[in-house]
Parts: structure tokens; C-alpha cells; sequence
């Protein structure tokens, strides 16, 4: 699976204190990793169901700049046997390689989720 996205400036490393680097930040890296493997799911999940994030890691390499295309190349690795999808993928500016790393996802009914989360909202509101 492939996936590219050109850096912006709202994807910069800069936090409440102000502007760290003008690079593609490894937050913003992390969230276009994630949707990589989220292709796989959406290819997968039937229309009663959806994925939910499980795990992520990446490995920040090097850095893009502003108007840079990444490309995330995503690879299926593993179901494993409680149903959580596995991905890997590597992200490159033309050749060279800014990150790369692993995803999971599973994939459940949407009321199983929504009855877990409200579950979750109404324990934190007593």
C-alpha cells in the first residue's frame, strides 16, 4: 500500500512554546504513518465495523522540509491470533529514508466501541 503527502507548514515541529524546527515533525510523521496501515483496515472492515489503533512505532530518520513529498510505503506483516492487524512501513523522500516503523489495528463492531468508550466516558465523569 502506498500513501504520499507533501509537508505543509501546519506539519512543522512546533509545540506551545513556539517553533522547534520548520521539518516535518515526528507527530505529524507518526499520524500520516498511521493512516499507511489504516488503508489496510478500510480495505478490510465491513461497513458495521471499524478499526482502532492499537500501537505505534516510529523510527524518525531524517528530516523533510516544506513542500517535500513523502511516500509511505505500508506492507501487511501479521494478523495475530487476538485479530490485531500488523503493519510496517518506511517513508521516504525520493530515495532517502525519513522513518520507518510498525502499526497495529483491530478491527471491531462499531456498537461494541461505542458501548466500550461510553463505558470508559461514564467511569471518568463518577
Amino acid at each position: 500500500m502506498q500513501y504520499s503527502r507533501i509537508v505543509t507548514q501546519n506539519d512543522i515541529a512546533a509545540f506551545e512554546s513556539g517553533t522547534v524546527h520548520h521539518v516535518y515533525s515526528t507527530f505529524a510523521l507518526t499520524r500520516d504513518a498511521e493512516w499507511s496501515g489504516r488503508l489496510f483496515v478500510l480495505n478490510m472492515k465491513e461497513a458495521h465495523e471499524e478499526g482502532i489503533g492499537t500501537m505505534i512505532t516510529v523510527a524518525h530518520k531524517s528530516p523533510a522540509f516544506i513542500g517535500q513529498e513523502v511516500t509511505f510505503i505500508a506492507r501487511f506483516e501479521e494478523i495475530t491470533d487476538k485479530g490485531e492487524i500488523i503493519t510496517s512501513f518506511e517513508a521516504f523522500v525520493g530515495e532517502r529514508l525519513v522513518a520507518s516503523g510498525k502499526q497495529g489495528q483491530r478491527i471491531l463492531p462499531v456498537s461494541k466501541l461505542e458501548t466500550l468508550f461510553q463505558s470508559l466516558e461514564n467511569d471518568n465523569r463518577a
